[in-house]
C-alpha cells in the first residue's frame, strides 16, 4: 500500500518542534481501518504527556479542549473525516497541569492511491508566539502612552504659563477644543507644544 501524506518521518521519531522554539509542534495520524490515533512526541509534550501515559483518542482528549470549543472541535473532525482538506482550526486547551494552550490544527486526508484512507494533521502551540507579541504590543502601549502623556503635560503647562489657567482648566480647554475640531488631544497637544519650541525661536 502507498500511503501519501505529506509530512516527513515517522511519528515516534524526531521533533517538529526543534527549528521552533517559541512554536512547539505535533503531529497525528488517524487511520478509518483501525480508528486508532497515533501521536507524535511531540503532541504528547504539548497536552503534558509522556508517551505510553496516556491513549490517545477523541474521549481522551474532549476533556483537555475548553468548554466553548468543543462544539466547533467536533464538527471539524467530521468535517475533515468526511470531506478531507486541507482545513484548520484555532482551538484552546488545558493540558495535564490545567496550563492553557491556543493551538492551530491544520489537518487533511492520508491518501492510499485516490482513496482517502484516514486523517493526518499538523498542531503547532501558538501559545508562547501569543505571548510574546502580546507582550511587545502592551511595552509598545505602554511607551506610547507615556509619550503622549508628556507631549499633554507640556502643552498644559504652556497654556498655564501664557494664560494663568490652573492645570485641571488648561486640560479642560484642550478637551473643548478637540471636541470642537475632531481632533485627538494628543493631536492638539502636540501642535501646542510645536507652536511654543517656534515662538521661542
Amino acid at each position: 500500500m502507498s500511503v501519501n501524506h505529506n509530512h516527513r518521518g515517522p511519528l515516534s521519531g524526531g521533533n517538529a518542534q526543534d527549528g521552533f522554539l517559541d512554536c512547539p509542534t505535533g503531529l497525528v495520524e488517524h487511520y478509518f481501518a483501525d480508528g486508532i490515533f497515533r501521536w507524535s512526541d511531540g503532541l504528547y509534550r504539548i497536552y503534558g504527556y509522556e508517551r505510553g501515559e496516556v491513549v490517545p483518542s477523541m474521549e481522551m482528549v474532549m476533556p483537555h479542549i475548553e468548554p466553548e470549543d468543543r462544539p466547533r472541535v467536533l464538527a471539524y473532525w467530521e468535517r475533515v473525516a468526511s470531506r478531507g482538506g486541507p482545513s484548520s482550526l484555532y482551538l484552546s486547551i488545558r493540558d495535564k497541569k490545567n496550563r492553557q494552550h491556543k493551538l492551530l490544527y491544520s489537518a487533511d486526508y492520508i491518501m492510499d492511491g485516490n482513496v482517502p484512507v484516514g486523517v493526518w494533521g499538523v498542531v503547532v502551540d501558538l501559545t508562547k508566539s501569543i505571548h510574546t507579541d502580546r507582550h511587545r504590543l502592551a511595552n509598545e502601549s505602554v511607551a506610547a502612552a507615556s509619550r503622549t502623556r508628556a507631549v499633554i503635560e507640556q502643552a498644559k503647562g504652556i497654556l498655564m504659563g501664557r494664560t494663568g489657567v490652573s492645570a485641571e482648566d488648561a486640560f479642560e480647554l484642550m478637551s473643548k477644543l478637540s471636541s470642537e475640531t475632531n481632533r485627538k488631544v494628543a493631536v492638539l497637544a502636540k501642535d501646542i507644544v510645536a507652536g511654543a519650541t517656534d515662538v521661542q525661536r
